[in-house]
């Protein structure tokens, strides 16, 4: 069954803290420890649920800071991380070497800087899709129009277009496109009980 952006309306109800600014990002066939060192990034203790990696996140954070903490793990095939407060997901300096020989898929919101958002699909070093999560009108990449009816149905703005509602389904959407594009469905149950391999890496 295809899955549209009420399946993942929960996140920004049951994770505020989480959804207020995070990065997700799906990496294929990358294991967390390759992963980690394809970012520069040094290893961390490991903890158990996401509001632990948030609250350590957040306790690292500040005016001096220069590194981004994250959490990783596996489902299948694919590397979960997970950034609060942080956007190396989506930072083509950093995404687009890190995905060499791989499919990259990462979304990222950050409430705190008027809904700055946007989504990343990246193979191999190459970009294939990049638009911002409330601006779908505007897309890059070279396949920029492959997703077009499913962008539409997930429920993406498009500012130039009239629309029937004033809904923002641009997170729940974008996390409903990254499992279009990877079959990798994250739940509420998942980010509470999941061990996560953590580090840090430069994010300037």
């Amino acid at each position: 069954m295809a899955r549209t952006a009420a399946d993942y309306m929960w996140f920004e109800e049951g994770f505020p803290d989480l959804a207020e600014s995070y990065c997700v990002t799906l990496v294929h066939n990358v294991p967390p420890s390759e992963l980690l060192s394809r970012l520069g990034g040094g290893s961390e203790p490991e903890v158990t649920g996401i509001t632990a990696v948030v609250d350590t996140a957040y306790d690292l954070w500040g005016p001096s800071t220069t590194r981004t903490y994250f959490g990783m793990t596996t489902l299948g095939p694919w590397t979960l991380m997970i950034e609060p407060n942080g956007w190396h997901g989506v930072n083509e300096k950093k995404a687009l070497p890190a995905s060499a020989g791989t499919r990259w898929i990462s979304h990222y919101d950050n409430a705190n800087a008027n809904n700055d958002g946007s989504f990343l699909w990246v193979e191999d070093t190459e970009l294939q899709l990049h638009f911002e999560l409330r601006d779908a009108d505007y897309r890059s990449g070279t396949r920029a129009d492959d997703l077009l009816d499913v962008i539409r149905r997930l429920g993406f703005t498009f500012p130039e277009e009239p629309t029937e509602t004033d809904d923002d389904l641009a997170v729940p959407a974008a996390f409903a496109l990254a499992e279009h594009l990877t079959g990798i469905r994250v739940t509420p149950a998942f980010l509470h009980d999941t061990t996560f391999i953590c580090g840090t890496a430069e994010f300037r």
